[in-house]
């Protein structure tokens, strides 16, 4: 309704303040509604930065953890290298703990002394071990030892886990180079003997001493394997002719001949052993040739864990595995248990019984040495020959020139 006059009426006023009230009040409530979206974004980003934080930080963790798996796993390898071929590592603390609880003249045994033997060489080899055990508490070491369980202990690697990994990389290790003589034995038998049939690289079954050539390497050292009544008797295990491990195989002998009179002669120097030496701890390239001397430098007498003489033996044990008709890896093979033949072994060369014995050894181990890695002839240099060569003589020129620079006006 209007006045005569044309001017708006008060019921119009109060409609129009109405809707301005409530259109103010939708405005409100959008920039309510808006900044409340704005708010609820706002807190999505930050939860999504902090996820992406912890996930990053997670991968990192896990990154380093894997790194840190990756380094024991390697390490591990050299444990069924360079300390021991068949003991765990378990028994190896075990036997030096208790040895520390016992008074120090106590009697041994010899297979205790063995342990602790394996326990010094892995102590050498792995030298981060008494720092990382001296870390633990009470109950990790004991968890450690029992190897019941494989876990992480407060969110660090833990022993359980540090020797889970490196028994990992020990039988890998183990695996690996059986696998990689297995097909290099059966090249290099084919190359020296010749078979017919030839040994099938990849077929284990046709080896052992259904084989001539095999049967010949395999043939205890005091039988002949060219008599026919030996193969016979050793193919059907006979009585007198059951193959054990107190029978130096044949192929560990130089001429895969062993001297009744003298059988010591020639041990250890068997051209398949320094074959499987060299495939395994240099290269297998470097086992096409094994008659002169290595071509190396005499890195043994610079490398303590080098000079200990079961780098060599552990080769034997794999050399004969490849040779035998069994398709898996087993410390027992019919009479023959692998883990005497290595002791035997390993006494052969650490227990010699006396000084004359002892020298007979070392000169084994030089024999070795020379035959895999050369001996260096630096020292063989005269005075005279070292100043001519181009090093030297270089330098005595480069002087002479500066002192007639400096002479010089």
């Amino acid at each position: 309704m209007s006045n005569v006059d044309g001017s708006a009426s008060p019921i119009d006023g109060l409609a129009e303040g109405s809707a301005s009230a409530s259109h103010a009040e939708h405005q409100q409530a959008e920039s309510s509604h808006d900044q409340a979206e704005l708010s609820a974004q706002a807190r999505q980003r930050r939860r999504i930065a902090q996820l992406e934080e912890k996930i990053e930080a997670l991968e990192s963790g896990r990154a380093a953890k894997e790194r840190q798996t990756n380094y024991y796993v390697a390490q591990g390898r050299a444990i069924r290298r360079v300390v021991t071929l068949f003991d765990s590592l378990e028994d190896l603390v075990t036997e030096n703990d208790r040895r520390y609880d016992d008074e120090e003249d106590a009697e041994t045994t010899l297979d205790q002394d063995r342990l602790q033997i394996g326990y010094v060489v892995f102590t050498n080899t792995m030298r981060w071990f008494h720092k990382k055990a001296a870390e633990l508490d009470y109950e990790e070491y004991g968890q450690m030892l029992k190897m019941v369980d494989f876990h992480y202990v407060n969110d660090c690697l833990g022993f359980t886990e540090l020797f889970f990994q490196l028994r990992q990389g020990a039988d890998a290790a183990r695996g690996d180079d059986t696998s990689k003589l297995k097909s290099l034995v059966s090249e290099w038998v084919n190359r020296e003997f010749k078979p017919d049939p030839p040994v099938d690289p990849d077929d284990k079954h046709s080896r052992g001493f259904t084989n001539d050539a095999c049967g010949r390497l395999l043939c205890p050292s005091e039988l002949d394997w060219n008599n026919p009544a030996v193969k016979a008797g050793i193919r059907d295990r006979a009585n007198g002719f059951i193959v054990t491990d107190l029978s130096f195989p044949a192929f560990v002998y130089e001429t895969y001949t062993a001297n009744p009179d003298d059988l010591e002669e020639g041990l250890f120097k068997g051209k398949i052993l320094l074959q499987a030496y060299k495939a395994v701890f240099t290269s297998p390239s470097s086992a096409k040739d094994v008659e002169g001397d290595g071509d190396g430098v005499d890195i043994i007498r610079n490398n303590r864990r080098a000079n200990r003489s079961s780098n060599a033996l552990k080769v034997k044990k794999h050399v004969r595995f490849a040779l035998s008709s069994v398709t898996s890896w087993r410390s027992v093979d019919g009479d023959f248990d692998y883990v005497q033949f290595w002791q035997i072994i390993v006494d052969f060369f650490e227990r010699p019984p006396g000084r004359e014995a002892q020298r007979r050894v070392d000169k084994l181990l030089e024999w070795w040495t020379r035959k895999v890695f050369g001996r260096s002839r630096r020292d063989d240099l005269s005075q005279t020959a070292r100043e001519k060569l181009s090093v030297n003589a270089l330098a005595r020129q480069r002087e002479a020139r500066a002192d007639a620079a400096f002479d010089s006006p």
